[in-house]
């Protein structure tokens, strides 16, 4: 397999983040970059201005609340932003085919509350990625599932876990929920090379919390055991959080060999 880099990236808006991932684009030249919360209906999204830099796009999105897209310097095939157990009216899902590899771009729904309604429905819309992707693997070894999803998977991933215990992001039946689809035969990337400790990828907007690095890491790119050979390295760019007007998730990048 030719070697290649894979990077996601919760923009919180791509109409106002437009210029700062065009420029992380052009500096970091991933191979491919999943997007989440573009907040842009498809007519609107400013294709044009990755083309002009050689990146196509590939985009499922809404007015104002969520949307994921796909950047990516080579052709991607079989896009699709519904599962056939899924038929979800909001834009959470992108799925593609690169090279021998199925790509799934996701935006885990945030659950607002633990106990909510949103709460409830999160945790049945994980139970459904879970069944669609245990039939995928039998048609894709290779199969990388990457976003924001909105869950720090332990307590290592969150700044201070006794704050955050059982609350939303943090609760068992989230976490379950995650361990379910890793149980499937997937890995953490992020987790099989030595990383600091205190490594996030999301802060709160209040309270100077990047400043005070108090964050959880909730954007993974999990990747099947049929890759594992194949991944050398994986990390946070913490880079653009300090720029102005950021987003408040930063890039996760993940290499291939």
């Amino acid at each position: 397999m030719a070697g290649f880099t894979i990077a996601t990236w919760n923009v919180n808006s791509i109409r106002v983040r437009l210029s700062q991932v065009l420029d992380w684009l052009k500096t970091n030249q991933p191979d491919i970059l999943a997007l989440q919360e573009t907040k842009v209906i498809d007519e609107s999204f400013p294709w044009q201005d990755f083309q002009n830099i050689g990146y196509q796009a590939y985009y499922a999105g809404q007015k104002t609340y969520n949307g994921v897209a796909f950047l990516s310097k080579n052709p991607l095939g079989k896009i699709a932003a519904d599962l056939p157990n899924l038929q979800d009216p909001q834009r959470r899902i992108l799925g593609a085919i690169y090279k021998d590899i199925y790509l799934l771009n996701l935006y885990v729904p945030n659950g607002e509350r633990v106990g909510s309604e949103k709460y409830f429905y999160k945790l049945s819309w994980l139970s459904r990625i879970k069944d669609y992707l245990e039939q995928s693997l039998y048609q894709y070894p290779k199969l990388i599932i990457l976003g924001d999803f909105n869950i720090a998977p332990t307590n290592d991933d969150v700044y201070n876990p006794v704050r955050w215990d059982e609350k939303i992001l943090c609760s068992t039946p989230e976490r379950e929920k995650l361990k379910e689809i890793i149980g499937l035969g997937f890995y953490d990337s992020f987790r099989l090379f030595i990383q600091e400790q205190n490594s996030f990828s999301w802060w709160d907007y209040r309270q100077n919390s990047f400043m005070h690095n108090r964050g959880l890491r909730i954007d993974l790119i999990l990747i099947s055991k049929a890759l594992i050979s194949y991944c050398n390295s994986c990390r946070i760019d913490r880079a653009p959080r300090s720029s102005d007007r950021p987003s408040d998730h930063t890039p996760i990048v993940c290499s291939f060999n």
